[in-house]
C-alpha cells in the first residue's frame, strides 16, 4: 500500500499568522479571542494552555475579562470592532487579508448600486463578518436560495464568495443566477482564496491515483468539508478525521494507494501525526501481504 500527501494541504498563511500573533508573549494571559481563531480543536487547546481565553462571539461580550481582545482569521464587521472598542477593549485584528478583500469588494459594489449577494454559508463566521456592515443583502448557499434574489425586487446584483467555497459549485450557481429572468446585470468577483483553490486542485489530482482519501481537519471547518465533498464527487472512499486517534485499521485493508489531505486550518503537527500513524498501518499490512504471498 502506497501513501501520498496532497501537494498542497494544511494551514494557509492567514491562519498561521493569526495563530502566531495569538501566541505572542506580549499578551501575557491578557487576551480573549472573540470566536474560534481557526476551526481546529488542537489549535484552540494550545491557545488555552498558553493562557488565551475564548468566547464564542460578540454576543458573549459580558464574559470577556481581559483588557485585550482579538478578531479571528475569519474577519469581523466594522460594527463589531466598534462595539469592542466602545466597551473599552484593545482590539487586535488577526483577520486574513484575503477575507478583508471580500469585505472591500462587496462594499465597493454597493457604492456602485449593485445589490450585494454572498455565495456561502450564512451561519459561518466569515460570512457574518462580510455582511455585518450591510443594510441589506442575500446569502446564497445553493439553488434553493435563488428565489430570494427575485424577492428583493432588484435587477443588478454584485456577487462575492466566501473564501472557502468549492469552485465548481460557485461557478454553477453564478451561471444559474445570470439565467434568471429577474436579473438584468451581474457583477461577479470570484473571491475564493488561492490557498483554498490550491488544496481543492491538489486533492482532485490525488483522487486520480488513490483509492482511499483521509481528510484531516475540524468538523466545523468549511474548507475541510469542501475537500471531503471533492472526494465524494469523484466517488473515492474517504474519511474525515480530526486526529490520528480516529484512524481505523480496517479502512486500509485491500487498499493500494492512500491519499492524505487537510484543510487550511489544520496545523502541520496534526498532519504529521496522521501521516505517521497511517505509515505504521501501511507497513503492517504490506508485511502481512508479503507473508501471505510467501506462504502460498
Amino acid at each position: 500500500m502506497k501513501v501520498s500527501l496532497a501537494s498542497a494541504l494544511g494551514t494557509c498563511f492567514g491562519v498561521e499568522d493569526a495563530i502566531n500573533l495569538a501566541m505572542e508573549p506580549q499578551f501575557n494571559n491578557d487576551l480573549t479571542i472573540v470566536g474560534q481563531l481557526v476551526h481546529n480543536k488542537q489549535v484552540n487547546e494550545s491557545l488555552k494552555k498558553n493562557g488565551v481565553s475564548l468566547v464564542n462571539g460578540i454576543h458573549e461580550l459580558d464574559k470577556i475579562k481581559t483588557r485585550k481582545v482579538m478578531i479571528t482569521a475569519h474577519g469581523a464587521a466594522d460594527r463589531v470592532k466598534k462595539k469592542l472598542t466602545d466597551a473599552g477593549l484593545v482590539v487586535f485584528d488577526a483577520s486574513c487579508p484575503l477575507v478583508m478583500r471580500v469585505h472591500k469588494t462587496i462594499k465597493g459594489m454597493v457604492e456602485k448600486n449593485y445589490f450585494p449577494v454572498v455565495i456561502g454559508q450564512e451561519d459561518h463566521a466569515e460570512v457574518k463578518g462580510i455582511v455585518g456592515d450591510l443594510d441589506e443583502y442575500v446569502v446564497v448557499k445553493d439553488e434553493s436560495d435563488l428565489p430570494k434574489l427575485r424577492e428583493t425586487g432588484k435587477r443588478k446584483f454584485g456577487i462575492v464568495v466566501q473564501t472557502t467555497q468549492q469552485v465548481e459549485n460557485v461557478e454553477a450557481l453564478v451561471e444559474k443566477i445570470m439565467e434568471m429572468d429577474c436579473v438584468e446585470e451581474v457583477n461577479f468577483v470570484n473571491t475564493i482564496c488561492q490557498p483554498t483553490r490550491d488544496r481543492q486542485i491538489a486533492v482532485l489530482n490525488l483522487t486520480e491515483k488513490a483509492d482511499l482519501m483521509i481528510v484531516v481537519g475540524g468538523y466545523n471547518s468549511s474548507n475541510t468539508k469542501k475537500l471531503v465533498h471533492v472526494c465524494e464527487q469523484k466517488n473515492i472512499a474517504s474519511h474525515h478525521i480530526e486526529s490520528e486517534t480516529q484512524l481505523k485499521r480496517e479502512w486500509f485493508v485491500n487498499r493500494k494507494h492512500v491519499g492524505i489531505t487537510a484543510g487550511t486550518s489544520t496545523p502541520e503537527f496534526v498532519i504529521n501525526k496522521v501521516h505517521k500513524a497511517i505509515m505504521v498501518i501501511a507497513d503492517e499490512l504490506n508485511a502481512l501481504e508479503k507473508n501471505q504471498a510467501v506462504s502460498s
